[in-house]
């Protein structure tokens, strides 16, 4: 049996041991499993969704602004109720991965679905450094309102960030049903943990004992002055743009669309079921907390701590040790809600990059499954970009959240406008309904998209709209090159292609010394059985290769005559690429070189011998009668062989 590499063997530990392929259908999730992981991203959204609204209106209306926080929630939670309309008919008539993408490209074409697609990524990423952004913010949080010193923690956001994402990457890594074990918990927790806040404070509001927060407060965002206009002061242009970035609260609403593979069968049926309870259990959460809001005035700060809700449990609970052990309990909760709803998107993102690489759109590379069957490539990229974008917006919630929505929206638009189309087409119970449902929830999420795009321009949303284009753009130029590859093969589909069609094979077996590594070389282009064998040195020290010559004319070992190429300019790649043009220049010769390449286990043999085998390949792969074979053998086995008194062989 052959042993293990080091390196396998440090994987199977870190990751546990491989799961085979038959084994895929016990890594899907059951709904209460599901639950706890694909909702956490959509749940975990109720934490800042009432804030972000409030932080626009507080600076113009001032503490209106907790009055007018109440039509915009209800205009959210018709758009929720809509969206879970529209994608309680998704997951029951695309029961595969890809959510808004399969729409799209089933009902709009694939070119047109890379928009979803890209939307889809997009938003994946900017999830995962939003919510672990905001999960550290609730630590912080935590730390203020317990009456500790906080700014101390201050420096920590980023590395605490950083550390959860390299966290949330390797529990993925080790598979589906293990990441869903250990972070669908959280979601529960904080349902318990708002429901009980909710709960404290309304006993507390019945009997007149609900505090208000300081509206005066250090650090608070500046109180705007209402005038007596429509809607207390507000233009039309501000309720829209709070009413945008309220629409943060229905991000990962479609992970369950995205994700539907990772449901049990039957999983059209599982996923619908799930995606209703998740959306319930949003609604309540995001009324509850903008109702809390609307009675204490919890009111944002400019630096995002402490947040709103973390305000709302310390007014509902209040001082006091229970006080305290209830603030600590929701702030917890919170984190890590907020950390596992960064997790939604290790289950989405791999899914529906492997499908879109099934279509030729992304590489293919994407759709392989790895050590635990989940989709590793995709949850390594998620992780390098997510952390990338975090890095260079200092894991600040208010930047990111300006990249967060349109994506989100963009693929909410793709799969109602989609759907329309698709029941445009047919003749079913029910059909007009299902048209305005569908043809509404595009509307309403394009409208949001553009609200965006506008009011969040300047503060980073143009990155987004930036990359959009660019995203769609490399996304086709991959399936291009994929289309003109599957067209080049299907052009040589004759009868007979595979066939020789030389009258003459040359083989080239590159020479830098005399030993077994040359010696297997040789004896493979025997195998070969080729019209002539030439053994090549290219002299680039006349002296090294005199005695080079001499050595091999010496020996027993090798019926093939050296030839001498000289170099003088040591280009060496310029001259095997010059014979290797002269040797085929009469069209009816095909030359196979064969590259020895010398491998070492050690690291000094790494540094002493440096190998220039891949860079020849690369040089004359460009020939068109040429092929390029590097042949490895491990000079370092050699040698312990040597050492232990046995001869090694050249194979």
């Amino acid at each position: 049996m052959t042993p293990d590499r080091p390196a396998y063997r440090i994987k199977r530990r870190l990751l546990g041991r491989a799961l085979t392929t038959e084994r895929i259908s016990e890594e899907k999730l059951n709904n209460r499993t599901a639950l706890g992981v694909l909702a956490s991203d959509c749940i975990s959204s109720s934490a800042y969704g009432s804030e972000e609204m409030l932080r626009v209106l507080v600076p113009v209306v001032g503490a209106a602004a907790f009055t007018l926080l109440m039509p915009v929630t209800g205009a959210i939670l018709l758009v929720l109720l809509l969206l879970t309309l529209c994608y309680s008919d998704v997951v029951m008539i695309y029961t595969r991965a890809g959510g808004s993408y399969v729409v799209a490209r089933e009902n709009f074409g694939p070119n047109i679905a890379q928009i979803a697609a890209v939307a889809l990524l997009v938003d994946y990423i900017v999830t995962v450094a939003v919510q672990v952004s905001a999960g550290t913010n609730a630590l912080i949080s935590l730390a203020h309102l317990a009456g500790n010193d906080f700014t101390g923690l201050d420096h920590l956001q980023l590395p605490v960030s950083v550390a959860v994402i390299v966290l949330l990457a390797y529990g993925n890594l080790r598979g589906v049903r293990e990441a869903g074990r250990a972070f669908a918990l959280p979601a529960y927790l904080f349902m318990a943990a708002v429901g009980l806040v909710l709960l404290v404070a309304a006993l507390r509001g019945l009997t007149g004992e609900l505090p208000r927060a300081d509206l005066h407060a250090t650090g608070v965002v500046p109180l705007g002055t209402p005038g007596n206009g429509w809607l207390y002061g507000a233009s039309l242009f501000i309720v829209l743009r709070s009413f945008a970035n309220g629409g943060s609260s229905l991000t990962g609403l479609e992970a369950i669309s995205n994700g539907i593979s990772a449901f049990r069968e039957p999983q059209g049926r599982n996923a619908r079921r799930t995606l209703i309870t998740m959306s319930c259990v949003l609604g309540v959460l995001v009324l509850g907390v903008s109702t809390l809001a609307h009675f204490t005035h919890a009111v944002p700060y400019t630096d995002g701590t402490p947040t709103v809700i973390a305000q709302e449990a310390h007014l509902a609970f209040g001082g006091g040790p229970l006080g305290t052990a209830g603030l600590v309990f929701v702030q917890l909760a919170t984190a890590l809600v907020l950390y596992t709803g960064a997790n939604t998107p290790f289950t989405g993102f791999p899914y529906l990059a492997s499908f879109v690489a099934k279509d030729r759109f992304l590489p293919r590379v994407l759709t392989r499954r790895g050590h635990r069957l989940a989709f590793s490539n995709g949850i390594i990229s998620l992780a390098v970009v997510s952390l990338a974008l975090l890095l260079v917006t200092g894991a600040s919630v208010d930047k990111l959240v300006a990249l967060y929505a349109i994506g989100v929206f963009t693929a909410f638009t793709m799969a109602g406008a989609g759907l329309t189309a698709y029941h445009l087409r047919r003749r079913e119970p029910y059909r007009r309904l299902k048209i305005a449902i569908n043809g509404t929830a595009a509307v309403i999420s394009a409208a949001v998209v553009l609200i965006f795009a506008v009011t969040k321009f300047t503060e980073g949303a143009w990155l987004v709209v930036v990359v959009f284009p660019l995203g769609v753009w490399a996304l086709m130029r991959i399936n291009r090159e994929y289309r003109r590859e599957a067209a080049m093969l299907q052009s040589i589909q004759a009868p007979g292609a595979d066939r020789a069609r030389f009258r003459r094979h040359l083989v080239f077996v590159l020479v830098e010394t005399l030993d077994l590594a040359t010696l297997k070389a040789l004896r493979y282009a025997h195998e070969l059985r080729p019209d002539e064998i030439r053994a090549v040195h290219f002299a680039i020290d006349e002296a090294y290769a005199r005695r080079l010559a001499a050595r091999w004319e010496a020996t027993a070992a090798t019926s093939v005559s050296l030839e001498l190429v000289e170099c003088p300019d040591r280009r060496l790649r310029h001259a095997m690429k010059e014979l290797a043009s002269r040797t085929t220049e009469d069209g009816e010769t095909w030359l196979t070189v064969l590259v020895p390449r010398r491998m070492y286990s050690n690291a000094l043999g790494k540094l002493l011998h440096r190998g220039t085998g891949e860079q020849m390949a690369k040089t004359l792969v460009q020939l068109p009668h040429v092929a390029v074979t590097i042949l490895p053998f491990d000079v370092s086995r050699a040698l312990h062989t040597l050492e232990e008194g046995r001869a090694p062989q050249p194979d």
